[in-house]
C-alpha cells in the first residue's frame, strides 16, 4: 500500500489569501496527505479585501483538468474527495460525476494500491453565512444540495448553511442536532453561538459531540476551510469522531491565536504549521443528549 493518502480538492484557488482550496491543501499536506487541487475560481485575493481580481474557471477548463488527473490514473488512488466553493452549476455536476468515478473505480479495481480501502467524500457546502445570506447563486446552492450532499460521507456546513439545506428552524441545540440528523449522514456544524462563545458540533445517527471555545474579536478568513480539512485528516488517521472534533477545533483555534499574536491578516498556515499537529490549547468535547 502507499505510505500516504491522496486527496482531490475541488475548490477555490486564491493567490494572496489563505482561504479555500489553498487552506485545505496546506492543512492536509501538513498531515502527510498528498493533494490535487482543481480550482473552481482563480482569484488574486479574498473578495472581503475588495475586488479580488481573476475570475471563475470555465467549465471546459475545469473538465479538462479533471480529465488529465483521470488519464494519469490518480482517481483510482484518491482516498478523499473534498469539495468547497463553486462558481458555476456545471462545476457542481462535474464534481458529482467525479465522485461516482472515484467510488466505482475503487470497487472495480480491487487490487489498486490506495491508502484507504474506500474513498471518503466530504462536502463543505459553501453557500453563505449569517447575516448576509447566500453568497452563491440559488442554482449553485440547489445543485450542492441535490447533487453533492446525497453522495457525501460527511457534510460540514456552518449554522446558516445547515438551516438553508434542511429548511428547518434552528432555535436551540436540540433542533440543530435534529436538523443535522435529517441529512442522514455525519455532519460537522460550525459557527454555533453558545452563551457568548462559539461551538462546533459533530452529529451522526448514533452520537453527538459539542466543542465550545472563546470568541475572538477578529479572526482571519479561512477558518472553516481549515476546520474541515483538519477534521478529515484526523478521521483518515483512524481517530474517532470525538477525538477528531477536539483536535481539529483546537488546531483551528490555535491558528487564530497565532494570527492574533502576530497581527497577521491571514491565517499563518506556513509559519504556524506546528500548531496543526500540536495545538496550543486542549479542548474537551461534551456529549449532547436529546430528551
Amino acid at each position: 500500500m502507499f505510505s500516504m493518502p491522496m486527496a482531490l480538492i475541488l475548490s477555490s484557488h486564491v493567490a494572496a489569501s489563505m482561504v479555500g482550496g489553498g487552506v485545505s491543501q496546506r492543512v492536509m499536506n501538513a498531515a502527510g496527505i498528498d493533494t490535487m487541487l482543481v480550482p473552481t475560481v482563480l482569484y488574486g485575493r479574498h473578495p472581503g479585501w475588495g475586488l479580488p481580481g481573476g475570475g471563475p474557471v470555465e467549465q471546459d477548463l475545469f473538465e479538462s483538468v479533471l480529465s488529465g488527473i483521470s488519464d494519469q490514473g490518480l482517481l483510482d488512488v484518491t482516498d478523499v474527495v473534498l469539495t468547497g466553493y463553486f462558481a458555476d452549476v456545471g462545476q457542481v455536476f462535474d464534481s458529482a460525476a467525479v465522485m461516482d468515478v472515484v467510488r466505482k473505480g475503487r470497487r472495480i479495481n480491487k487490487g489498486v494500491k490506495a491508502f484507504s480501502p474506500e474513498p471518503v467524500i466530504v462536502v463543505d457546502p459553501i453557500m453563505g453565512d449569517a447575516p448576509g445570506g447566500l453568497y452563491v447563486s440559488a442554482a449553485i446552492a440547489a445543485a450542492i444540495k441535490d447533487q453533492l450532499i446525497p453522495r457525501a460521507h460527511l457534510v460540514t456546513p456552518n449554522l446558516f448553511e445547515l438551516g438553508h439545506i434542511t429548511g428547518r428552524p434552528l432555535t436551540d441545540l436540540a433542533s440543530i442536532v435534529r436538523a443535522a440528523r435529517s441529512m442522514e449522514r455525519p455532519v460537522l456544524v460550525s459557527s454555533l453561538p453558545r452563551h457568548g462563545q462559539i461551538g462546533v458540533l459533530y452529529v451522526d445517527e448514533h452520537e453527538a459531540w459539542l466543542v465550545v471555545h472563546d470568541r475572538f474579536p477578529k479572526a482571519p478568513n479561512g477558518t472553516g476551510d481549515a476546520l474541515t480539512a483538519a477534521f478529515v485528516t484526523h478521521l483518515l488517521a483512524g481517530e474517532d469522531a470525538k477525538t477528531s472534533l477536539e483536535q481539529s477545533v483546537a488546531a483551528t483555534v490555535s491558528l487564530v491565536m497565532r494570527a492574533a499574536e502576530w497581527s497577521a491578516p491571514e491565517l499563518p498556515l506556513v509559519a504556524a504549521a506546528a500548531v496543526l499537529t500540536a495545538p496550543l490549547v486542549t479542548l474537551e468535547a461534551e456529549a449532547v443528549q436529546l430528551a
